[in-house]
């Protein structure tokens, strides 16, 4: 499967840096975590495509999209599991993966092996997480909302690693079962 066409692209402040957001004609085609700087963050985007995506203003539903991600990355309490994505170029098994995420509320988390129960395969917590580390949608699909057993991070692709992954978690005063928050 190829990768969706962009028509456009452009970066936005948030409270945890500089991300990028793509689109086609009617959906997200790809969502960027911060990377050092906004160059970084326009290229590693970018790099999805295999071809030059123009920079451009956002459309009425993109800039709508860009609004409700900063408000996430201020605390806001939006799941973004309405917003369209172009899946084009998604492997089967990684739609279903981020199905699963997208259903994760802000401030939970499951582990990679009940991501893996809940897709009925219980065994497949490995390949969760490579999906989920292929994930053009963060955070839109919210990949860091998912940890490794114990509670422990886990691998996180955006840059700053982990500690991206626990920053995002913070700002959502994320939970562990019934127990206090992570932060708390």
């Amino acid at each position: 499967m190829d990768a969706p066409r962009a028509l456009g692209c452009c970066l936005f402040d948030t409270a945890i840096g500089a991300c990028g957001i793509a689109w086609t004609q009617d959906a997200l085609a790809a969502v960027q975590l911060p990377e050092t700087t906004r160059a970084g963050a326009l290229a590693r985007m970018r790099r999805r495509f295999g071809e030059p995506v123009p920079e451009a203003v956002p459309p009425e539903f993109v800039q709508a999209a860009i609004t409700r991600v900063r408000q996430l990355l201020e605390g806001a309490r939006d799941d973004l599991a309405d917003l369209p994505l172009d899946l084009a170029g998604v492997p089967e098994f990684h739609r279903r993966v981020y199905e699963v995420a997208r259903a994760i509320a802000p401030g939970e988390v499951l582990t990679y092996g009940e991501v893996a129960k809940r897709l009925g395969d219980p065994g497949a917590s490995r390949a969760v997480g490579q999906a989920l580390g292929a994930n053009p949608f963060a955070p839109v699909v919210p990949c860091h909302r998912v940890l490794a057993a114990g509670g422990r991070s886990g691998g996180f692709s955006a840059e700053g690693g982990a500690a991206t992954k626990l920053k995002m978690l913070e700002i959502e005063r994320a939970r562990l079962g019934n127990g206090p928050g992570l932060f708390d």
